[in-house]
Order: C-alpha cells, then sequence, then structure tokens
C-alpha cells in the first residue's frame, strides 16, 4: 500500500511541476512583448528561467520515481494547463476545438497510466 500511495504522489507532484512549466511560457511571452533590457524584460525573463530550473529540477526526481515513458506521457497536459493560462491571462478564447483536443489528450494519459497500472498488477 505503501509503494501505491507513493507512486500516486509522485504522479500528483509530476502533474504540479508541469503546471508550474507550463507557467514558463506566459513569462517568456511577457517578456517578448517588453523593451529588451527593460526592468519588466529582466523580471519576466528571470522567472521563467527559475521556472524552467525548478522544473528541470523536479523532472530529475520524477524520473527517478516513475519509467520514463509514464512521466513523458503525462507531459502532454502542459497543453491543457497552456490553453487554460492563455485564457486566464491573454484573454484567448477557449474553442470546442481546443476543448476537444485537451479532452484527448487527458484521456490518452489516462489509458496510458491505467494502462502502465494494469501491467504492473499483473508482474
Amino acid at each position: 500500500m505503501k509503494k501505491h500511495n507513493s507512486y500516486a504522489l509522485t504522479l500528483i507532484g509530476l502533474h504540479l511541476l508541469l503546471a508550474v512549466y507550463s507557467l514558463s511560457g506566459f513569462f517568456s511571452k511577457n517578456a517578448a512583448a517588453q523593451p529588451f533590457l527593460s526592468w519588466q524584460y529582466i523580471a519576466f525573463y528571470c522567472g521563467m528561467m527559475a521556472i524552467l530550473v525548478l522544473y528541470a529540477v523536479g523532472w530529475q526526481q520524477v524520473i527517478k520515481r516513475l519509467p520514463l515513458t509514464l512521466a513523458f506521457a503525462n507531459k502532454a497536459v502542459t497543453v491543457v494547463w497552456g490553453i487554460l493560462w492563455g485564457a486566464l491571462f491573454f484573454h484567448e478564447s477557449i474553442t470546442p476545438g481546443k476543448l476537444i483536443g485537451a479532452a484527448v489528450i487527458v484521456a490518452g494519459v489516462v489509458l496510458f497510466v491505467k494502462a502502465d497500472g494494469e501491467e504492473k498488477r499483473h508482474e
């Protein structure tokens, strides 16, 4: 049971890490909109770099605990976070096509995780 809880916590941590990682796009998009080397540009750029460093360290911890194929399959969820951040921060519209695409991505990740769980149970 303890191993199952650790596995679930690692997956939750991975998704939180991916949510934070997806914010790097917010920072880079805002940095690009600022005059080069202005304090706003530097602040957004530093924010982006901080997120990427945090992600790199977190990713290494995740792949120590999960199979790489599983961790990498879950990375597709950043598209869903990107849609959410685009709507919240940049007032981009969420179209039916985006929702369908996000649903397909989430369904694929869920199927992959379930299949991996079934495979582990039979070992």
